[in-house]
């Protein structure tokens, strides 16, 4: 007794696909058939003819795809189909034939659930079917409301539109006349601007006419006043010129009388100045005490700064003689011949020009 071998689950992989194409190929076929006769009444809109068509071309498409699908399955299921000549078959015994009925009743078995399940996917093919056509006939439908909605917008956009360009029409020609009416304006009264600028110009001419005639009235006038005011300047100046010579005559005097005092007041001067300064020096010479070792070389310049009383307010080196003893010798003795209260009598134009002076030391003399 042969036995089944176990089957793969991928043999039936071809099978159910090709069950399922002849299915929806014989539904197509049905409702074909069945639509046509009883399509008598037109469709009312052009949204359901546009489902319609789009309908059809899907059924047509599905229903070549059926029969492309019908004939691959028949070429692979060409091996299985037994001849229709039954071969005679020898006798079985009793086992064989029982399980010949056993075989038998399993593949009527099989063949009832596979019918079942056909027409189970059948039922699918066609509920999908009938999705697909509500499917497409909404979107038709969708499509021609959308179209109608745009022809619309469309339309109400051109009508707006048109009632934009009448609105601006209308505003330009408000414009316009406002323009022209501004404009005729602005002409009036330029008009009456340039009357008023020329009556303003006679005004002005006329005024200008006077004043030149008050003017030449003024300018005669004025020549009057002028001549005698030079001829009484001219007098005047006579008489200044006599005075300015009179006073200069008187000045030259003063100045040659000033100008005497003057040299005798400064040679006056020069030798209480002169005086003062032996006077320094004397004192100073009687208190200096040359340093030891001192040669005729040497020589040192120090500056004696006086208050208004002749005391001695400070002492500096002006030109070094190059030893330090030499110097401040010479310091010394400006310090101990100090105060000069001779500086008192003498006038204070003097005093100030001797409150400071340099004085020059060499071992043979103070200068």
């Amino acid at each position: 007794m042969a036995t089944d071998s176990p089957r793969d689950p991928q043999d039936v992989g071809y099978t159910l696909p090709a069950i399922l194409a002849v299915a929806v190929h014989a539904l197509v076929v049905v409702l074909s058939l069945i639509s046509l006769p009883t399509s008598t009444a037109e469709p009312d809109s052009s949204s359901i003819v546009q489902a319609t068509l789009v309908g059809t071309e899907t059924f047509t498409d599905q229903a070549q795809q059926v029969t492309e699908q019908q004939a691959a399955m028949n070429r692979a299921a060409e091996p299985e189909v037994a001849d229709p000549t039954p071969e005679p078959e020898p006798p079985a015994t009793d086992t064989s034939q029982q399980e010949a009925q056993q075989q038998a009743a399993e593949e009527a078995a099989q063949r009832e659930a596979q019918q079942e399940e056909e027409q189970r996917a059948l039922e699918e093919a066609q509920a999908r079917a009938e999705e697909e056509a509500q499917r497409r006939a909404e979107e038709a439908q969708r499509l021609a409301e959308e179209q109608a909605a745009e022809s619309q917008a469309r339309e109400e956009e051109a009508q707006r539109q048109r009632e934009a360009e009448e609105q601006r029409a209308r505003e330009e020609a408000e414009a316009q006349r406002q323009r022209e009416a501004e404009e005729q304006r602005a002409r009036e009264e330029a008009e009456a601007q340039r009357q008023r600028e020329a009556e303003e110009q006679r005004a002005r001419e006329e005024a200008e006419a006077q004043r030149q005639r008050e003017a030449e009235e003024q300018r005669a006038r004025e020549a009057e006043a002028q001549r005698q005011r030079e001829a009484e300047a001219q007098r005047a100046r006579e008489a200044e010129e006599r005075r300015a010579a009179e006073a200069a005559e008187a000045a030259m005097q003063r100045q040659l009388a000033g100008e005497a005092e003057a040299a005798a007041n400064a040679q006056q001067a020069q030798q209480a100045a002169n005086s003062f300064i032996n006077i320094v020096r004397r004192a100073v010479e009687q208190a200096w005490i040359i340093p030891p070792g001192a040669s005729n070389a040497m020589s040192a310049t120090i500056q004696v700064r006086l208050g208004p009383s002749g005391e001695l307010l400070a002492t500096s080196i002006v030109t070094s003689s190059g030893d330090s003893t030499f110097d401040r010798s010479a310091m010394q003795a400006v310090e101990q011949a100090a105060p000069f209260g001779e500086l008192r009598d003498l006038p204070a134009e003097q005093q100030r020009n001797l409150r400071q002076f340099n004085l020059r030391f060499t071992p043979g003399d103070v200068r």
